[in-house]
């Protein structure tokens, strides 16, 4: 049965509720900062992401809760010291989405999907950016960095006009590296690889792919794969050291058929 939006707000005051009562009573839920909640909040969040690309709705539901634990956390911590509370958070958040969607809450029209990543990306320098990649994380991972990166620059209009054009200067970039492979620079080969993954990321984005989920999906895909042959090997009583690889690429084909 779908919840009402009385049930939606019932349920979340009932969390604030619970969240009061922890910080009040519970040792280990006094303890805790904004410094320490952080490392467990970026933790969570990769488990929602796990759960996402498995497609397994009801754990993504049990990870939103524990990701808005978290948020409700920092907002009861911050109302403890008067700088903010949920009620900041909340209408922080409606407060900048209808700035940004002119379209929708002003007079603004847009043609389609793209012309609304260039006007917020305007918006945002009209609020006083200096820079469209301010809003860039320093500490995301590397390839998703380089993935927000490249949507930025792309919506002030700093792209490439086709994927072939793309494709040509990922062939380009392979080639720059294979020069510095052959010269033997370790430093210069570190860097050509660089390039070559910031052309595949900037690839991705032409083909509709996300570069990080596709990465993952591979990661998965592996992980079941090995221990498929993890698991023969035991069958055999083997340790994989052991194995030869022709003997070890058997179960591997193997594992590409389950």
């Amino acid at each position: 049965m779908k919840n009402t939006r009385q049930d939606q707000l019932k349920a979340f005051d009932r969390l604030l509720t619970i969240m009061d009562e922890l910080r009040e009573q519970c040792p280990w839920d006094k303890k805790q900062t904004m410094e320490s909640l952080r490392h467990l909040t970026i933790e969570e969040t990769y488990e929602l992401g796990d759960a996402i690309l498995d497609n397994d709705l009801d754990e993504v539901k049990k990870e939103l809760g524990d990701v808005l634990l978290h948020i409700v956390f920092y907002a009861k911590i911050g109302s403890e010291t008067n700088d903010f509370d949920i009620a900041d958070v909340c209408n922080s958040i409606c407060d900048k989405l209808i700035a940004r969607h002119p379209h929708i809450y002003g007079d603004v029209k847009v043609a389609d999907e793209a012309e609304v990543k260039r006007n917020w990306e305007n918006l945002k320098l009209k609020e006083g950016k200096t820079s469209v990649l301010e809003g860039v994380p320093k500490s995301l991972p590397a390839v998703v960095k380089a993935s927000r990166i490249q949507e930025k620059v792309a919506g002030v209009g700093f792209d490439w006009e086709e994927p072939q054009q793309v494709f040509e200067k990922l062939q380009e970039e392979l080639g720059e590296l294979q020069h510095e492979i052959n010269e033997n620079n370790q430093d210069k080969i570190e860097a050509e690889f660089g390039d070559v993954l910031f052309s595949m990321v900037n690839y991705a984005r032409f083909l509709n792919v996300n570069p990080e989920n596709a990465l993952e999906r591979t990661n998965k895909k592996f992980i079941k794969r090995f221990q498929y042959l993890e698991g023969k090997a035991k069958e055999l009583n083997k340790s994989l050291k052991d194995m030869t690889l022709a003997e070890m690429d058997v179960f591997w084909n193997e594992a590409k058929l389950q």
